[in-house]
Parts: C-alpha cells; sequence; structure tokens
C-alpha cells in the first residue's frame, strides 16, 4: 500500500515538472521567434480574414515601403504598393459594437423593437 502511494507521489511530480518545463520552453521559443522576426527587414503590420485562410496584409518592407499582398494557402499576390505617407491617409474601419457588456434582456428587447415581435 505505502508502495502505491509513494508511486503516485512520484508520478505527480515527474508530471508536474514536464508540465512546467514545458511551459517555460513554449516561452521561450515564442519570445525567441518573436526577436528573429521583428529584426528583420520585413514585417506584418497589418491583417484582415477575408474568408476560410485568405487574408489581406500590409506588409513593412524596409522603412517607408509597404507592401500590400492577398494571402491564401495556395498563393501570395501582390495587390499594391504604398509608401508611409499614404498609408496614413487611409481610412480606418469602423469598430462595430458587438454586444459584449450589455444584458441579454437589453438585446432582446432591441430585437424585437426591430423585428415587430
Amino acid at each position: 500500500m505505502m508502495n502505491s502511494v509513494i508511486d503516485l507521489i512520484t508520478v505527480l511530480i515527474i508530471f508536474l515538472f514536464v508540465l512546467a518545463l514545458t511551459y517555460y520552453v513554449t516561452r521561450w521559443i515564442a519570445g525567441y521567434q518573436k526577436t528573429k522576426t521583428s529584426q528583420g527587414n520585413l514585417a506584418v503590420t497589418e491583417a484582415i480574414r477575408v474568408s476560410n485562410n485568405q487574408y489581406i496584409q500590409i506588409v513593412r518592407a524596409g522603412t517607408d515601403k509597404y507592401l500590400v499582398v492577398g494571402v491564401s494557402k495556395e498563393q501570395m499576390t501582390l495587390l499594391t504598393t504604398l509608401t508611409a505617407d499614404e498609408l496614413k491617409e487611409l481610412p480606418r474601419p469602423v469598430e462595430h459594437t458587438s454586444g459584449i457588456g450589455q444584458n441579454f434582456s437589453d438585446i432582446l428587447e432591441e430585437f424585437k423593437r426591430k423585428h415587430g415581435k
């Protein structure tokens, strides 16, 4: 009986050690990759999802040139190039309210008013 309890505690300690080691190694690798990608001449400044596995991205190339590219699973297409001044002139998208923080009853009442039920 005592051997089983000791074996269980040993297995739990080893499991917790492996779990902690995995956590810290994952954080270290993520930090390493982040510094590696941010030191280069290319960086993705913005990305928007168009559909499943399709994105439009603005990629900074150098210091003042920006490439707008369409990215999908199979290919990457250059849409246009922008300078830093042109990028600042682009209008920002309008933020939509998602209803987070509202009561369900308020959302339901608004739905009833709009649809007349």
